[in-house]
């Protein structure tokens, strides 16, 4: 259901470099990437819990926004309004109390707009410059209201070449050591800065090194997920 690294190094003007590990069998944690008619469609997600009904939830995530974007659904509030409303009645029917952050982007000619609640996005500059954009109120938690329109916010970011996004799910910033100490927003953006320069899968693979360093021989309790796009 992940996009493959052949349609990742397919989209022009991008570096795109991603990773995801389950903290069971299923996981609850979504990613996607799109390409079409030269815009570049990102989501992020995170359903409460995982497992096998998480990972249910995920799924319908991912079948609905491929949907949306394959109807060139551009406008952030019918397209959260649309996907929220779909997850809502399901998740009734399913008679679960799940529900999922989620974020949207989309980039095209050096804009990313963001829209939908979900962790921090981190903007990363050219020379390894970190900045945070706070998504609490871009948006709500799927599947929990039937009407999420009046929460709906975008924000729009430029980007230059060697600027970039980050995206992750908390499973890495709540990510414990033996102590219980977390490894924290702070840290993932010192490793992203200091490793800027690298390729895509460079900095993705420093940053999944350092949070294994982390954790030590403890056991993953979340889903771990990590997006890295680079403008080339």
């Amino acid at each position: 259901m992940l996009p493959t690294p052949d349609e990742l190094a397919a989209i022009d003007g991008l570096d795109i470099a991603a990773f995801m590990e389950p903290a069971d069998e299923v996981g609850g944690d979504y990613y996607d990437v799109l390409h079409a008619d030269g815009v570049v469609t990102i989501g992020i997600g995170d359903v409460t819990g995982h497992g096998l009904e998480s990972g249910i939830l995920m799924v319908m995530t991912q079948a609905a926004v491929r949907t949306l974007q394959a109807i060139r659904e551009a406008d952030p509030v019918r397209f959260l309004d649309t996907l929220n409303r779909m997850l809502y009645h399901n998740v009734r029917r399913m008679r679960s109390d799940k529900n999922l952050t989620f974020a949207l982007l989309t980039y095209a000619q050096g804009q990313v707009r963001i829209s939908g609640q979900h962790e921090e996005a981190i903007i990363v500059r050219h020379g390894g410059a970190i900045e945070r954009i706070a998504t609490i109120d871009l948006g709500f938690p799927l599947g929990l209201e039937a009407d999420i329109t009046a929460w709906i916010r975008q924000v729009s970011v430029a980007l230059y070449p060697g600027d970039g996004v980050v995206l992750y799910t908390d499973g890495i910033t709540e990510a414990a050591d033996s102590h219980q100490r977390l490894y924290g927003i702070d840290r993932l953006c010192t490793v992203i800065s200091q490793h800027w320069a690298g390729t895509a899968h460079d900095i993705q693979a420093a940053v999944m090194a350092d949070v294994r360093c982390h954790i030590g021989a403890q056991k993953v309790y979340d889903d771990i997920t990590l997006v890295v796009a680079k403008q080339r």
